[in-house]
This record gives C-alpha cells, sequence and structure tokens, in this order.
C-alpha cells in the first residue's frame, strides 16, 4: 500500500534532516555531536527515504556497494590520519604533538585534524546504518520467499 503522505513529507524532510547530520559532524569539536551522532542521523535518512518510497528507489541513491565501499572508506580515512601522525613523529591520531596547526579556538576549522577524523568516523556510521538495514531486509525478503 502506497502512503502519499510519507512520500510527500519524507521528500521535504530528507534534505533537511541530511543538512542537519552534515552539521552535526562538522561542528563536533566545537559542540556536542560528532562523527557518530552525525552519521546516525544521516544512515536514518537514507532510512527513512528507502522506506518511504521503497527498496529499490533507496537502492538508486544509495546501492548497497556503495555503501559497503564508504563503510571501508570512512575506516580508512580515520586510520590514515592516526598513520598520518606517527609518520610524523608522534602518537597515533597525535594531532598538536604532530605539529599540525590547530587554528582558532571555536572557529569552525579548528582543532586540527579533528574535523577529518570526524567526517571519516560520519561515513563509517552512517554507511553501516545503511548496509545493515539493506543486509536485515534482504534476509528478511529471502525468509520470506521461503516461506
Amino acid at each position: 500500500m502506497e502512503d502519499l503522505i510519507v512520500r510527500y513529507v519524507s521528500r521535504i524532510v530528507v534534505p533537511f534532516v541530511q543538512l542537519f547530520g552534515l552539521y552535526v559532524v562538522f561542528h563536533g569539536h566545537l559542540s556536542p555531536g560528532g562523527g557518530f551522532s552525525g552519521g546516525a542521523i544521516i544512515g536514518a535518512s537514507m532510512i527513512l527515504y528507502a522506506l518511504s518510497f521503497n527498496l529499490a528507489a533507496g537502492t538508486k541513491k544509495v546501492s548497497h556497494d556503495l555503501s559497503l565501499i564508504l563503510e571501508s572508506s570512512g575506516g580508512l580515512i580515520y586510520a590514515g590520519v592516526g598513520l598520518a601522525a606517527i609518520f610524523l613523529g608522534a602518537n597515533f591520531l597525535g594531532n598538536k604533538v604532530a605539529g599540525i596547526p590547530l587554528g582558532t579556538p571555536g572557529n569552525l576549522f579548528s582543532s586540527g585534524t579533528i574535523m577529518i577524523i570526524t567526517l571519516g568516523v560520519g561515513i563509517k556510521v552512517a554507511s553501516t546504518m545503511i548496509t545493515l538495514f539493506y543486509s536485515l531486509i534482504e534476509g528478511e525478503q529471502k525468509t520470506d520467499e521461503h516461506c
């Protein structure tokens, strides 16, 4: 059964939810939030889109394969920043001790590599939520076919 109200409301709400998720990710070093909570918001918006329209429409926006690639790249961003600090002679995820300029406190581009780290975590969390959603739905569809 198609619900037009759910489709229209989600069509209006999803872009704002995604924008808010990006805001939470990029301002995580200045206020409560960060990569995990922002990624959860973005992932939930994509799940809402897939549930509102249908799984095929959601797959066109972010396919299962693309979500797996994004999941891997989020982890690589996190690990890459940590390894870069090691190559600069500091501890894993070292920031100031690695010689990375921190910027002016309170500005968006302050805190050195923290914003890059939260971006990687946000990508990882959002894509993990989408991957789990697709895996659960595909498993449910296979179970329904066998019954």
